[in-house]
């Protein structure tokens, strides 16, 4: 019987247990702090890593403005050009952690054109150019990873992609933004108004000093986007998704809703109907019973309901220099694993084969059913829950709760709270229009959506 030769990029070992195959090489763009993380881990589990991928991985250039104190660099060829990166020969897979969409676009789309495969945890990325960056990657046979991007060191993106894939996915509903989770939790648990929490959030390095991607939803929609579209086999459609802020909640909302059984959380809701997917980040109340509801000060939360296998939750550190780098080396891990493999056999980028994502229509946001929670402030005279409760009911929107406070002192108005049953949101901008019309009515009317992620 002849020699079986092992494949050039196969796993072998000496007699002494030692990796005898040359070490895969990463080159890491930007070590700030995701990139020192991931530096960091890759050092110090060297060994483990090795072991689990079936070949080294050596960190053989760091592209970087400004080193990091952190990280022990010495040794590591060093530039300051991220494209020198993208371009040297020797490097077999770029990590981008620079951010932003420009610069990392265009590193990306060059490491893929020069061969090499890419690990990202840049969301904006992903979301917006994403369709793009993925059909360059099979024109040229590489893989583009991007764990980190959702979630931090939560492993969903994996979970969804392949540990449901025997799933139709109904709904994925998650707290995906740590900042705006942070700031709610504080107005609950102490009664803080908004501009305080998300003064200290600053503070502490939650939130950036311009803080709108994280207060207005913006950084959960990337995420949600890039959820949805593993989840249902939809191409990546950032542009389509609904986001609100949680700048115009109050500490009396806050309050309210406990007192009915709910918290206020700001989730990011896809969800599958026969008319299209729904794709909206808003205030949300959530039982307060639920797991979610629970999920507190920077931590994330990820409910994926399927046919299968029911409803599962994914509970974690949603970013940070290790939980995200724990993520970016999970990726590479998969990478090199891969490396040899059949491009075609490769797991799909969005879970589903390229030439089988659904064009199902993203729903635009009146086209939405969800339960509400209105607030209206009226002034304290007969009569007016009768016609509030006429409008709603004329519109088809059933009450299923009412809460109606003692007149404030202050203006001597009073405040009237209720639950609605589900209906399409376009009846109830309808209702809204007509109720902040009536003569009693004083001021607009707060809605915020209710979910009961049953």
């Amino acid at each position: 019987m002849g020699r079986r030769l092992l494949p050039r990029t196969a796993s072998c070992r000496s007699f002494n247990g030692e990796f005898t195959v040359k070490p895969v090489k990463v080159g890491i763009c930007g070590l700030g702090t995701v990139g020192g993380g991931t530096f960091n881990v890759l050092q110090r589990n060297a060994e483990e890593i090795a072991r689990r991928a079936g070949r080294g991985i050596e960190v053989a250039q760091i592209a970087m403005r400004s080193p990091n104190p952190n990280c022990q660099i010495t040794g590591t060829p060093i530039t300051a050009d991220v494209f020198e990166v993208a371009t040297n020969p020797e490097i077999d897979i770029v990590i981008e952690l620079i951010g932003g969409y420009t610069i990392a676009r265009e590193l990306v789309l060059k490491a893929i054109d020069n061969g090499k495969h890419v690990v990202t945890a840049n969301k904006a990325l992903i979301a917006v150019h994403g369709n793009e960056i993925f059909a360059k990657a099979r024109e040229k046979g590489v893989i583009v990873a991007f764990e980190a991007a959702v979630a931090g060191g939560i492993p969903v993106i994996k979970a969804i992609r392949e540990g449901l894939s025997a799933n139709r996915i109904n709904w994925v509903a998650g707290i995906i933004n740590g900042t705006g989770n942070f700031i709610l939790t504080e107005m609950r648990e102490k009664g803080r108004a908004f501009p305080d929490v998300l003064a200290e959030a600053q503070a502490l390095g939650y939130a950036e000093a311009d803080p709108t991607f994280d207060v207005e939803g913006i950084d959960a929609a990337h995420k949600l986007t890039i959820l949805a579209s593993i989840a249902f086999g939809i191409p990546l459609q950032f542009d389509k998704a609904y986001t609100e802020g949680i700048t115009q909640l109050t500490t009396a909302d806050v309050n309210y809703a406990e007192a009915l059984g709910y918290r206020i959380k700001h989730l990011g809701v896809a969800r599958s109907t026969a008319n299209g997917i729904e794709l909206r980040v808003h205030p949300t109340l959530i039982p307060a019973d639920r797991l979610i509801a629970n999920v507190n000060g920077v931590m994330n939360a990820v409910m994926v309901n399927g046919d299968a296998a029911g409803s599962t939750l994914f509970y974690g550190a949603g970013a940070g220099m290790e939980p995200t780098a724990s993520s970016v080396v999970a990726d590479l891990v998969d990478v090199v694993r891969a490396m040899t493999s059949d491009p075609e056999n490769r797991v799909p980028h969005l879970a589903f084969q390229p030439d089988s994502l659904s064009a199902h229509p993203i729903l635009p946001i009146e086209a939405c059913e969800s339960a509400y929670y209105l607030r209206i402030q009226a002034k304290d005279h007969p009569g007016v829950l009768a016609q509030v409760a006429s409008i709603l009911s004329e519109r088809g929107i059933n009450i299923e709760s009412i809460m109606q406070k003692e007149v404030e002192e202050q203006d001597g108005l009073v405040p009237m709270i209720l639950l609605t049953h589900r209906v399409l949101e376009q009846r109830m901008n309808d209702a809204i229009t007509a109720l902040e019309a009536l003569q009693d009515v004083v001021g607009n009317v707060v809605r915020i959506r209710v979910e009961q992620l049953n």
